[in-house]
Order: C-alpha cells, then structure tokens, then sequence
C-alpha cells in the first residue's frame, strides 16, 4: 500500500498561508529548496487541492530559464511528476495531472491501494478531508519562525484526536522540519 505525506510549511501559530493567501514568507533558501527537490524525486504521485494547484501551475511550468538552477530543476519535476487535482470548479488540469471532482477519500484510498510507493498531500483543504479518515500516514512540518496571525489553518477542527509519533527532526538555517508518523 502506498504512503501518504502531508507535507506543508507552515507558521509558528499554526497556518500555511496568511490572510491574503500568501505563503512568501516560505521561501526556502538553496539548502531547504535542494532538500524539496531531492524529497520530491521520491513521490511516485502528488495529490493537490485546487488552489495550490493553481499556484504551483502559475510558475512551475515557466520557470524562467535566468532563475537559479534550482527552480528551474523543480520547475521541472513538478511539471514531470503525475498529479492528480481535486477540484469541483476546474475543469482541465495540465503538466502530467488528472483531474478528480467527486470523492477525494474514495479516490485517495484507491490510489494509497494501487502500489507501493509514496503519495504526497498538498493543500491544506484537501488533507483536512483525508485526516477523518486515516488516510495520512506521516506529516512533514516546516517549521518557519514567523507568526502570521491568520489565515489557513495547518489542521482543521476535528472530533477526535489523532495521536502521532515524532520519527525524524531536521535542522536548516531558518526552518526545522519535523516528521511525525501515525500509529
């Protein structure tokens, strides 16, 4: 079966993006952006909400070619790498995606069953939908020391708790990525 990661930067209070959407306070620096290059090589599949989606296609794909090599590599590997989007307002996706509009924990428990490999989660939305259900096997947080005060929250409201274990920590320059694994 495969494994599922949901992986987000995210505040010191807690949210993956301010008020106004914003995430440029997460921008990694060559040491942080080389290990996301080198942690996405190893996703077989990354599974996006609309909006981040819609975010990554806005630059990815054009990667100007006077960037410095390092986004002009991810720009490459996330135009590469199969997606698959949830969204109920699109209706195409591109750069190697499916589109999914109905059922994300039905097609999700589908994909986590169609191999071995690793998933990865993006979109704060769409991982609020799939934890209820189990389905995240492991939760990468990048740690930025910022507070922002608002915005979208890491982890939605939830009936019960999901009890993790602290498998891995990892210390950058400004940011400290923290891997924790369900049990």
């Amino acid at each position: 079966m495969r494994k599922l990661i949901y992986s987000f930067g995210v505040s010191l209070d807690g949210y993956v993006n301010d008020r106004d959407g914003s995430i440029d306070w997460t921008n990694p620096d060559e040491e942080l952006h080389q290990f996301h290059n080198d942690r996405y090589r190893e996703i077989e599949v990354s599974l996006h909400g609309r909006r981040l989606y819609e975010l990554m296609a806005e630059y990815w794909p054009h990667v100007p070619e006077d960037a410095p090599r390092i986004e002009r590599e991810f720009g490459r590997l996330w135009t590469d790498k199969p997606k698959v989007v949830f969204s109920r307002m699109l209706t195409e996706v591109h750069w190697n995606s499916t589109l999914i509009s109905e059922n994300a924990v039905e097609e999700v428990r589908r994909l986590k069953a169609g191999g071995d490999g690793v998933m990865e989660v993006g979109g704060a939305s769409l991982a609020a939908s799939l934890l209820p259900h189990g389905l995240i096997d492991e939760y990468w947080l990048f740690l930025y020391p910022v507070v922002i005060g608002g915005g979208t929250p890491l982890f939605p409201l939830l009936d019960k708790r999901i009890q993790l274990r602290l498998a891995e920590t990892k210390h950058f320059d400004k940011v400290v990525m923290l891997r924790y694994v369900a049990d």
